[in-house]
C-alpha cells in the first residue's frame, strides 16, 4: 500500500480496561492517521474490539487518555463518539430486520420535511443512491429481513460509511461477504480514503488485511505487539508469528505446542455430507463424522462453520447436496426431525437454548418431557433425570433448583450440554462449546466431551477458536470462506498451522 504520512487524526496512550478482574487491554498505545487504512489483528480476545468501543463509546470507564486533533476527548456513548465523527459498525448486525432497507440505511437520522414528517420519498431515493455505490441494486422499500445475511451487512456498513464520519471503524466487514461483495466494498474504503477519511479494518482474514491496508497493528493478550506498515515483509507469516509469540518469552497464555491428532480411519460412519451447499454461507461441502471420534471444524468467523453446524440440526437449509445417518439417507425438515434421527446440537448462543428465569431442572428437561409423559408434567421425574446429570456434569452449585442465571457462563454450558444428554444421541453437534469461558470451564467441557466420545458418540465441534478444536479433535477440517481448505488427520498440528490454512 502507499506511504501515509500525514497528520495524527485518532491518538490513544495508556489505554488499560478491566471486566470484574479480568484484564482486556494493558496499558495500550495507538495511532490513526487521516486518509488511512489500519489493520488490526490479533487472536479472539486479544483487545482488539474492546480498544474500538472504547474509540466509538460503547465502554467509557477505562484508564488512559483519547485525542482527536490533538484534544482531549472521552466519549459517554456512541452518540458521543458519532457526533465527533467517529463512526463503527460492530460484528454482530444491529439491523432491525422488520423495518424497509432505507430505514435501517438511516436509522435514528431520517430525512424530515419542514411539517416534521419523515420524508420518505427523499430517503428511498437517498438508500438507493448510497447502495448502488456499494453495487448493491435492492428495493428500498423491501423488508431487510428478507435478504440474505450478507447484503444485511453491507446495509448496516452504508449506514456508517456515509453517513460523514472522518473515522470508521469495521469489525469483521467481510465475514458474511462474497468475494465480488468484498471487492466492491474495497473499492469503496479506498475512495473514502482518497477523500481524507480513516478507516480502522479489524479482520480475521490475514488476506484482506494485507490487501486493503497501509498499517497494521497486532495485539496479544490485551496488548500491542506492534504496529507496522503494510511491505513484502509483513506477509502471513510474519503476522500469524507476532499474534501467537512464536519465539519469544512472554507467551503468557499463548498456545505453541504441537499435539497428535489421533483420528479413527476404521470407525463407522454415523454421519456423512456429501456436496452440500447453501449460498452465499457455504459451498459443496463434504465429511464423516466416525463413531467415537471428535471431528473438529475450525475457521474465521464468517467462513460458513456455523450455518453448516445448523444445517446438520435442520435449523436451515442447503441448496443442494445430501446427508447420511448411519449409511442411511435422510432429509432433516426440522430441528424435530433431526431430534428424531438421534442428532442432539448445543449452539453458540446459550441465551437462544436457555431459559435464565426457571430453574436448572427446567432448563435439563424440556427436551425431553414427551418421554416423561403425554398428558400430565411429571415434575418428581424431571428433578430426578437433571440432578442425575448435575452430579455426571459437576454442574456448580449441585442443585437444580438454582435459578439457571445465577450461574457462571461455564456451568450454563454445561446445563445446555445436560439438556441433550438425558439421552443419548448418535451424534452432538457443537458450535463454540467453550466460548466466553474461564480456563477451569474450559478444561471441565473437555472432559465432558472426551466423555462423550468414549461412549462411541460422533462428535462435531465447530469453534473459532484454535485451543478448543486442538484440545477436543481427534481430526479437523478447516473452512476458509464457505469451502473445505485443508484436512489434518493423523499427524501433528499446532495453532500457527492451523492459523496459516484458514
Amino acid at each position: 500500500m502507499s506511504d501515509v504520512s500525514g497528520p495524527a487524526l485518532l491518538e490513544l496512550s495508556g489505554i488499560s480496561k478491566a471486566f470484574g478482574g479480568v484484564q482486556a487491554l494493558r496499558d495500550v498505545d495507538f495511532t490513526l492517521r487521516a486518509g488511512e487504512i489500519h489493520g488490526l489483528v490479533g487472536e479472539n480476545g486479544a483487545g482488539k474490539s474492546t480498544l474500538m468501543k472504547i474509540i466509538a463509546g460503547a465502554h467509557a470507564d477505562y484508564a488512559g487518555e483519547m485525542r482527536i486533533d490533538g484534544e482531549p476527548a472521552h466519549f459517554r456513548s456512541s452518540r458521543d463518539a458519532l457526533s465527533a465523527g467517529i463512526g463503527m459498525v460492530h460484528q454482530e448486525l444491529s439491523v432491525a430486520p422488520d423495518l424497509s432497507v432505507a430505514e435501517n440505511v438511516f436509522l435514528g437520522m431520517q430525512p424530515m420535511t419542514r411539517l416534521g414528517a419523515i420524508a420518505w420519498r427523499e430517503m428511498y431515493h437517498a438508500a438507493a443512491r448510497q447502495l448502488h455505490n456499494l453495487g448493491l441494486d435492492i428495493d428500498p422499500r423491501a423488508r431487510l429481513g428478507a435478504f440474505p445475511i450478507g447484503i444485511q451487512q453491507l446495509v448496516e456498513l452504508s449506514r456508517v460509511l456515509f453517513s460523514g464520519a472522518r473515522i470508521i471503524i469495521l469489525d469483521e466487514p467481510t465475514s458474511a461477504l462474497s468475494p465480488p461483495e468484498i471487492a466492491r466494498l474495497f473499492e469503496v474504503l479506498r475512495k473514502l480514503k482518497e477523500g481524507g477519511r480513516s478507516i480502522i479494518f479489524i479482520s480475521h482474514f490475514l488476506e484482506d488485511i494485507l490487501k486493503i491496508s497501509d498499517e497494521i497493528t497486532i495485539f496479544r493478550n490485551g496488548r500491542k505487539i506492534v504496529t507496522a506498515p503494510v511491505t513484502p515483509a509483513t506477509d502471513k507469516a510474519w503476522i500469524i508469528e507476532r499474534m501467537i509469540g512464536s519465539g519469544r518469552e512472554d507467551l503468557e497464555e499463548s498456545y505453541l505446542g504441537e499435539i497428535r491428532l489421533d483420528s479413527r480411519p476404521d470407525a463407522p460412519v454415523v454421519l456423512e455430507a456429501e456436496g452440500l451447499s447453501l449460498a452465499p454461507a457455504y459451498r459443496d461441502v463434504s465429511l464423516k463424522v466416525r463413531a467415537g471420534e471428535v471431528l473438529g471444524i475450525y475457521g474465521f468467523m464468517g467462513c460458513g462453520q456455523l450455518e453448516l453446524a445448523r444445517t446438520l440440526f435442520g435449523k436451515m437449509h442447503a441448496d443442494r447436496g445430501t446427508l447420511r445417518l448411519q449409511d442411511r439417507p435422510v432429509r432433516l425438515a426440522n430441528t424435530a426431525a433431526a431430534k428424531r434421527a438421534g442428532i442432539a446440537f448445543v449452539p453458540e448462543s446459550r441465551r437462544s437454548m436457555l431459559f435464565a428465569e426457571e430453574p436448572v431442572y427446567k432448563n435439563v428437561s424440556i427436551s425431553i418431557l414427551e418421554r416423561l409423559s403425554r398428558l400430565l408434567l411429571k415434575p418428581e421425574a424431571e428433578r430426578r433425570l437433571a440432578g442425575e446429570q448435575v452430579k455426571a456434569l459437576g454442574i456448580r452449585p449441585p442443585s437444580v433448583e438454582a435459578r439457571l442465571g445465577a450461574l457462571s457462563g461455564g456451568n450454563q454450558q454445561k446445563v445446555a450440554l445436560a439438556k441433550w444428554l438425558t439421552y443419548t444421541p448418535r451424534v452432538l453437534v457443537l458450535s463454540e462449546p467453550t466460548r466466553g469461558m474461564d480456563v477451569g470451564a474450559k478444561e471441565d467441557v473437555v472432559k465432558i466431551v472426551r466423555g462423550l466420545r468414549d461412549q462411541s458418540i460422533g462428535i462435531l465441534v465447530v469453534s473459532t477458536e484454535p485451543e478448543t478444536v486442538l484440545s477436543l479433535a481427534d481430526r479437523v477440517l478447516v473452512m476458509k470462506k464457505g469451502g473445505i481448505a485443508r484436512e489434518f488427520a493423523g499427524e501433528a498440528i499446532s495453532k500457527d498451522r492451523l492459523l496459516a490454512a484458514a
